[in-house]
């Protein structure tokens, strides 16, 4: 038995020990300037929000006759992109096993979870707003004309495949085949982030979890 509890012991210290360094790493990440796309110098036009979760992070970008037709392939999914109410477009990456099944914290099963952790399938999902209210608290960022476009381009890249039929948690959002997989080094924060340096914002070079996101905004005088 005491055998048994020491080797236990001994796994419990060294999973404790790969998640703090894989936290610690993550900082650093955020911290560390990556590459950034070169963009012209451009008037400041087009403003994003970011919407951080617990563990997960939306891009919030504006209904414009441009962004719907970057996105046009999610209407298939039946996100209503002509809709004239819709002021805002909620827009993320993920793990299709886990993302398409954990509506919230209570749905996530250990099978999703492990196949997160150790590589899945990606899929894009998209949702609509209406207005938001005034003084709505959450990270904004202003991009030129230039900088939007690139930022379209690389999320309408993202889109590789045909929607999930009847998959999704609200009556307007929708589910896509997206591009590369996703494991625990390459998360749906690192898609942000590498979405946002490809538009040329200053984004750190490693942004698994939404922490280091912040990180990487602070260390840019962005947030």
């Amino acid at each position: 038995m005491r055998r048994v509890l020491r080797l236990t012991g001994r796994l419990v210290g060294a999973a404790l020990g790969v998640l703090a360094a894989y936290l610690v790493a993550a900082a650093l990440g955020g911290l560390v300037p990556g590459p950034v796309g070169e963009m012209p110098e451009a008037p400041e036009e087009v403003e994003i929000g970011l919407l951080f979760g617990p563990i997960h992070v939306d891009f919030l970008l504006p209904a414009s006759a441009e962004t719907r037709a970057a996105l046009a392939p999610v209407a298939a999914a039946g996100v209503p992109l002509d809709d004239p109410g819709v002021a805002h477009l909620i827009v993320g990456w993920g793990a299709q096993d886990f993302y398409t099944t954990a509506g919230t914290y209570a749905d996530i099963t250990l099978s999703a979870a492990a196949r997160a952790v150790a590589g899945d399938a990606s899929v894009l999902r998209v949702d609509v707003l209406g207005p938001i209210a005034p003084g709505a608290a959450y990270p904004r960022l202003r991009l030129s004309a230039v900088q939007y476009q690139a930022l379209l381009a690389e999320i309408a890249a993202t889109i590789d495949g045909p929607p999930l039929p009847g998959v999704g948690f609200t009556a307007t959002d929708g589910f896509v085949v997206a591009a590369g997989r996703f494991h625990v080094f390459r998360t749906c924060n690192t898609w942000v982030g590498r979405s946002l340096r490809a538009a040329g914002v200053d984004i750190g070079a490693w942004t698994p979890t939404p922490y280091s996101l912040r990180l990487s905004l602070w260390r840019a005088g962005l947030s």
